[in-house]
């Protein structure tokens, strides 16, 4: 269990989540001991490569992947520009759902020339036949999220990679927040890219990886050195990799079950309790969704004020909507699903969530839910 402030409760784990004990133990560990350049064969330098390998070999097995498949990053959003950088010398137009990410929606636009942009339903969920038909003879690569970040949809993932691959396009999978939380084989589901990061299932901040199928080779976003095989230059990130390969070695099979079983616990008691709320609305897919996410339509209050009751009841959540410093921007994955784009409440859990943190939030919701109303009124 992770320290917080006396009486709080966090519920923001799809934004990130608490470092795991024991990320923060091998880190520690690790910044205690003499190391090196890792590109160097001093005995420094190799004690500072075995530690990489064996982190690297940890995270290639619960993604599914072979060790020299993975590549670290800084994070999801370097993985996907990288991807999208990468693939964009193939061809002219790229395929993107309209519920990806904004780093998958804003790389495209810079660097993939041509986007398609493909519709969802209302609960944020791509019609694979939809990509599929979007393709074209200059398409450079399709995207698909894995789970929404926003109302927790889970995609077509595996029919969208199979017809691409008969059609022979590159696709890549957004699985931020899929990997920790669902199981996820990368060799078996046949994606070409695969970006994920550390930080949203427990692991160090400025850290993830980009999952590249073996045997495909492309351009370098980051040149200058020949770090990672010479597909990411740069030095290694030490600390951050270690812990990470310690987060991945402590979501074994069957710890990943665990806690995705206790994640839905957890949301689903939400989900029961808001049914009885009036002016309450679930968005998403009630039944392909990811365990640790709901997203709930408040009807006529601002998502500020309903975030800033929570937090005076010591609950953090989150939005839907982009949150700047002076405006809440509407949600284009919401208004691409043709739902109230301003008013949303994202709660999110995570590996270290209590039911005392479920207790919390549903007994203060429906309290700041009717003093906002009452206030309007």
């Amino acid at each position: 269990m992770t320290e917080r402030g006396v009486g709080r409760h966090y519920l923001d784990h799809a934004s990130t989540s608490p470092l795991r004990p024991e990320a923060a133990a091998a880190m520690i560990d690790w910044l205690g001991t003499a190391h090196g350049d890792p590109s160097r064969i001093h005995a420094e330098g190799l004690t500072s490569r075995v530690a990489i390998e064996q982190a690297r070999e940890h995270v290639a097995t619960m993604l599914g992947a072979r060790s020299r498949e993975v590549v670290f990053t800084s994070g999801a959003t370097e993985s996907i520009v990288t991807a999208i950088w990468g693939a964009a010398e193939r061809g002219g137009h790229m395929v993107v759902p309209a519920v990806e990410h904004s780093a998958v929606r804003e790389a495209a636009a810079v660097h993939g020339g041509q986007v398609t942009v493909v519709g969802v339903d209302r609960t944020g969920r791509v019609d694979p036949d939809a990509v599929v038909a979007a393709i074209r003879a200059d398409t450079s690569l399709v995207n698909l999220q894995w789970a929404n970040h926003e109302v927790g949809t889970v995609q077509p993932v595996r029919e969208v990679v199979q017809a691409c691959r008969e059609r022979g396009v590159l696709v890549h999978v957004d699985a931020a927040q899929a990997a920790g939380r669902l199981p996820l084989a990368f060799g078996e589901l046949g994606a070409d890219l695969v970006s994920v990061s550390a930080h949203k299932f427990g692991g160090p901040p400025g850290i993830g990886a980009l999952l590249i199928r073996r045997g495909l080779r492309l351009r370098r976003l980051l040149v200058g050195g020949d770090q990672e095989r010479a597909r990411r230059a740069g030095f290694e990130n030490l600390p951050a990799i270690v812990g990470f390969g310690a987060t991945c070695a402590r979501l074994t099979p069957a710890r990943l079950e665990e806690e995705a079983s206790t994640a839905r616990r957890h949301t689903d008691r939400v989900l029961d309790a808001v049914a009885d709320l009036d002016g309450v609305h679930v968005y998403g897919d009630p039944d392909q969704r990811a365990p640790h996410l709901v997203c709930l339509g408040i009807e006529g209050i601002e998502p500020q004020a309903v975030l800033l009751g929570l937090d005076r009841a010591g609950i953090a959540a989150h939005s839907g909507s982009a949150c700047s410093s002076e405006a809440l921007e509407p949600s284009p994955v919401l208004e691409a699903m043709g739902v109230d784009a301003h008013r949303s409440l994202r709660i999110s859990v995570g590996w270290d969530t209590t039911d005392g943190d479920i207790d919390a939030l549903l007994g203060a919701l429906p309290e700041v839910i009717t003093s906002l109303r009452a206030l309007r009124a």
